[in-house]
């Protein structure tokens, strides 16, 4: 079985559980998950949420940017120049 067709069997219990390990960074057991292992979860979520038609703002990793933009440090203004006194 490919790993595709691996990720084709994934069921909705299965997909939750993925992502719970992924946000928390490690397995319900509490075994800490390996890179690879983050990787490969990803992966099989990602694969996931894309075939199950997921809204994007419910997707692993979705960034709403519309409340981004409205935080200060994500201000698209030009920085002000700071005057430096060498004092000495």
């Amino acid at each position: 079985m490919t790993f595709e067709e691996i990720i084709q069997k994934i069921d909705p219990q299965i997909y939750q559980n993925l992502r719970t390990a992924i946000e928390l960074g490690k397995w319900p057991d509490g075994r800490t998950l390996t890179r690879e292992q983050k990787e490969i979860s990803m992966q099989a979520v990602i694969y996931y949420e894309n075939q199950a038609n997921i809204d994007e703002s419910d997707r692993i990793g979705f960034i709403d940017r519309a409340k981004v933009e409205a935080t200060p440090c994500a201000s698209s203004a030009e920085p002000k120049a700071v005057d430096v006194i060498n004092v000495g």
